[in-house]
This record gives C-alpha cells, sequence and structure tokens, in this order.
C-alpha cells in the first residue's frame, strides 16, 4: 500500500491550533475520510491536542504530519506526528478537579490505538495512530435465530 504524507508548518502562536484543525479536516476529506465519520472527530481531536502541547509548551512552530493509505475505501491506520524543537520528553500531568490543564496526554491514550515519541533531529515528534475499522455487519446463519458478525460488507 502506498503511504501519503503531508504536513503543515504552525506557528507559535495557541490560535494556530484552530488553523490546524481546519487543514487536517479538508485533508482527511480529500484522502477519503468522511467528515462524519467518527474517525475524523477523534484525529481532529487528537491533533488538537498535539499542537497545544508542542506550541504551549515550547512557544516555537512546530510541524503536524499526517499519514495514511491512499484510496478512499481502504481500510488502515492514519498517523499523524507533531514535531517540536524540544529535546524534552513528553509528561504525563494529573489534573485535579476544576484544573484547566494537564488532561491532554491522558486524552490522547485514550483515543489513540497507540502513541509514542521519537527524538527527530534536535527535537522530538510525538506521534499517534488511529486504525481505520471496516464497518461490521450483521449477518445471518443458516442456523435460526443465530448471527455471526464479520467484517466488511
Amino acid at each position: 500500500m502506498q503511504v501519503l504524507q503531508v504536513q503543515l508548518e504552525v506557528g507559535p502562536d495557541p490560535a494556530e491550533v484552530g488553523r490546524a484543525r481546519r487543514w487536517a479536516r479538508s485533508r482527511l476529506v480529500g484522502s477519503g475520510v468522511p467528515d462524519d465519520e467518527p474517525l475524523t472527530e477523534t484525529l481532529i481531536l487528537l491533533i488538537s491536542e498535539l499542537v497545544t502541547n508542542a506550541v504551549v509548551h515550547t512557544g516555537c512552530p512546530a510541524v503536524l504530519r499526517m499519514l495514511f493509505g491512499s484510496g478512499a475505501s481502504e481500510a488502515g491506520t492514519v498517523r499523524v506526528e507533531v514535531v517540536d524543537i524540544s529535546s524534552s520528553p513528553p509528561r504525563h500531568r494529573r489534573a485535579d478537579g476544576d484544573d484547566t490543564n494537564g488532561r491532554g496526554l491522558a486524552l490522547v491514550d485514550g483515543l489513540a490505538d497507540r502513541w509514542g515519541w521519537q527524538r527527530e533531529g534536535v527535537g522530538k515528534s510525538i506521534w499517534c495512530e488511529v486504525d481505520r475499522c471496516v464497518p461490521t455487519v450483521v449477518s445471518p446463519v443458516y442456523e435460526p435465530g443465530a448471527y455471526a458478525i464479520t467484517r466488511g460488507a
């Protein structure tokens, strides 16, 4: 399968997070991920968290990358990477009660199928992956009252 990579440079202003979300949504739709698919909203939320963390915690520009397979109907994995110039590893923070910060990586951990980080140049790349699932279809089996769960249409 061919992998398509697109990227966007994000400025050090927190207002850039909205631009990154709009850009990502248009790239997802252009790559065959429907705007009304739950995967789209999950990816937009993950992108928002990772870009916000990069911009807020470094105060420097970052690069948002999205990688996905070619072909609109293929099941596969969508990978999001955010590269910043800080060599410090990401830190899980514990948010209490009404805290307005400290939930980002917990959210990424809960929504992504996989996530991690790696050194890249003088900085790092934080990445997450979400698997595109083929819809589950309930189809009848020959036994009366029995059904099988199968993948695909």
